[in-house]
């Protein structure tokens, strides 16, 4: 579980964050959503570590960052998986060794176990006859899979998707949010995903928060998002006549 409390990050005098509270729950697939400029990204940022909040603070299972030693804070980055929106893999690298890279150079595990665990990993994640080959040599949604594995080879605690279904077909998206979802609620992970997709939000949003010129402005699960009549969130949700429709349904249904 990742808690919040009353987050503010500035850059100068502009100020991104403006006091962000909320609680990412453990085995749950918790989305950060808003538009460009929402400062969605620079939080994820500060939950990461990547940028010092300027007040407020982030507990790791009611644990401050701040009172964390540097070694006790070098152990939480190893229990985080990452997963980048490009991929982000080893272009030289096949496969396998993408997968094998976080433990060997965050672990003294023997190069067995290394081997086996990327392998576990790999199996995980569904992909077959790939071991051996190159990024370039595989689809795009393959190469999110191997970022997948390579997240999880490390068995974290916590991952973090940025945009995972960034430049995917709309199918290939579904199969990679369901493939995150089960791997979080398999594992007990606390999963936080920074989407701009609404396929996700609909189809994954266990918990959501939205956020808007540096503030949230509401929270809720993707059931709710169906109900809320806040303004800031039905202008961005459902901006496109596909989602309108959607929610008239959802809601005639629910009568």
């Amino acid at each position: 579980m990742i808690e919040i409390n009353n987050l503010k990050k500035s850059f100068g005098e502009s100020e991104v964050l403006k006091g962000i509270s909320t609680v990412f729950e453990q085995g749950k697939t918790n989305l950060i959503i808003g538009q460009s400029g929402s400062g969605k990204t620079v939080f994820l940022k500060c939950i990461l570590g990547l940028h010092q909040a300027s007040k407020g603070e982030i507990f790791y299972n009611k644990k401050p960052i701040s009172s964390m030693t540097e070694n006790e804070r070098s152990l939480l980055r190893q229990d985080m998986g990452m997963v980048f929106q490009g991929s982000a893999l080893f272009d030289s690298m096949t496969v396998e060794e993408n997968v094998m890279f976080p433990m060997q150079m965050f672990t003294e595990a023997p190069a067995d176990e290394i081997r086996d665990r990327a392998n576990f990993a790999i199996k995980r994640v569904n992909l077959i006859n790939a071991n051996n080959k190159l990024p370039s040599e595989i689809s795009g949604g393959m190469q999110k899979r191997v970022a997948i594995a390579r997240a999880i080879v490390m068995n974290p605690n916590y991952l973090f998707c940025d945009e995972p279904n960034s430049g995917l077909d709309p199918k290939t998206a579904i199969l990679i949010d369901n493939l995150i979802q089960e791997i979080t609620q398999e594992y007990k992970i606390t999963t936080v995903i920074n989407s701009h997709d609404m396929n996700s939000v609909m189809e994954i949003g266990e918990k959501i928060i939205f956020l808007k010129e540096g503030e949230k402005k509401w929270e809720g699960s993707n059931k709710e998002i169906f109900k809320t009549d806040n303004a800031a969130v039905t202008d961005f949700v459902y901006s496109s006549e596909l989602f309108k429709k959607v929610r008239k349904v959802y809601l005639e249904e629910s009568e």
